[in-house]
C-alpha cells in the first residue's frame, strides 16, 4: 500500500537490524522502498539490496559532500551502475552549503556531471539540496533538466519556488518535517501543491517523524507522513497513497 522513496537501508546504522526494520514496515504496509546510494560504497549496496528484495528498488549517485577525491574512474562506475535493470532513479546528488567538506565549485562539477549522466540513461534525479535553494534551481535550469524531471528531496523551499520546479518537471518528497509543528513550508507545499507533485519519503534513519523524533528513523513510519499529508489535503489515507504509488510509477517510467 504505502511507498518509501528514499530510505537510507544502504546505512552502517540500520546494518545490524536490517531484517527488523524490514519486518516493522510490512507490518505497517510499506511495502515498496526505493533505496538511495549517496558514494560510491552505499550506491553499489543499494543496488545489492534491490537485487535481493523485489519490493526494492535502488537510486545510484554522489551527494555533494561526498565527491572529494572522485575520479573519472567512480563515475565509469556509476554509469555502469546506472544500466542495471533496478535502478530507476540518480541520486542523491545536488548542493549542500551546510557543510564545507566540498567547495560550491566541486559540487556543481559533480552536480553537471550527473545530471548528463541522467540525461543519457534516462532517468529522474533525486536532488539533495541543503541551505542552496536558489543554486540548485539555477543549476538544474541552465542544464536542461526538465527533459528527465525527478524529486526533490525532503523538499523545504516555499511554495513558490516549487511551483518553478513543476514547470521542470519536478516533484517532491514529503518526509517527516510535515509532521512537526514548526514544519510550517512542508505542510504549505503539501497544501498548496497539486496531489500529482507530491511523494512521500522517510529518508530513514534521519528525519524521524512526530512522536518519535530523536530515535532512529525506519520506513514503517511512512504512515505517519501519508496520514497529515491526507489530513492537509482533507482527504482519506488510501487515496492519499494511491495518488503517491501513480505518482512514482509516473516519475520513474515503470510500475513499482
Amino acid at each position: 500500500m504505502f511507498i518509501d522513496t528514499h530510505v537510507h537501508l544502504n546505512n552502517k546504522q540500520l546494518e545490524s537490524h536490517l531484517e527488523e526494520v524490514i519486518q516493522d514496515a510490512f507490518l505497517k504496509q510499506v511495502t515498496t522502498m526505493i533505496v538511495v546510494g549517496y558514494d560510491l560504497e552505499t550506491s553499489q549496496k543499494a543496488i545489492l539490496l534491490a537485487h535481493q528484495y523485489d519490493w526494492c528498488y535502488a537510486a545510484v549517485g554522489f551527494h555533494p559532500t561526498e565527491i572529494k577525491d572522485y575520479t573519472d574512474n567512480e563515475y565509469q562506475i556509476l554509469e555502469e551502475m546506472l544500466q542495471d535493470e533496478k535502478v530507476v532513479a540518480l541520486g542523491e546528488v545536488g548542493y549542500d552549503l551546510h557543510w564545507d567538506t566540498t567547495t560550491v565549485e566541486e559540487q556543481e562539477r559533480a552536480f553537471v556531471r550527473q545530471i548528463e549522466l541522467a540525461k543519457k540513461y534516462h532517468l529522474p534525479l533525486i536532488i539533495h539540496s541543503r541551505d542552496a535553494h536558489q543554486i540548485t534551481f539555477d543549476t538544474l535550469k541552465k542544464h536542461h533538466a526538465e527533459e528527465i524531471g525527478g524529486i526533490m528531496h525532503s523538499y523545504s523551499g516555499s511554495v513558490e519556488l516549487a511551483k518553478e520546479y513543476i514547470k521542470m518537471n519536478f516533484s517532491f518528497g514529503i518526509s517527516g518535517p510535515v509532521t512537526f509543528k514548526n514544519g510550517k513550508n512542508m505542510k504549505e507545499v503539501v497544501e498548496q501543491i497539486d496531489i500529482q507533485y507530491l511523494v512521500s519519503e522517510t529518508d530513514s534513519p534521519y528525519l524521524t517523524p512526530h512522536p518519535y523524533r530523536g530515535t532512529e528513523n525506519g520506513p514503517q513510519y511512512i504512515p505517519l507522513i501519508v496520514e497529515e499529508m491526507a489530513k492537509i489535503k482533507q482527504i482519506s489515507v488510501e487515496e492519499m497513497a494511491l495518488a503517491i504509488r501513480n505518482n512514482v510509477n509516473r516519475i520513474v517510467g515503470k510500475t513499482l
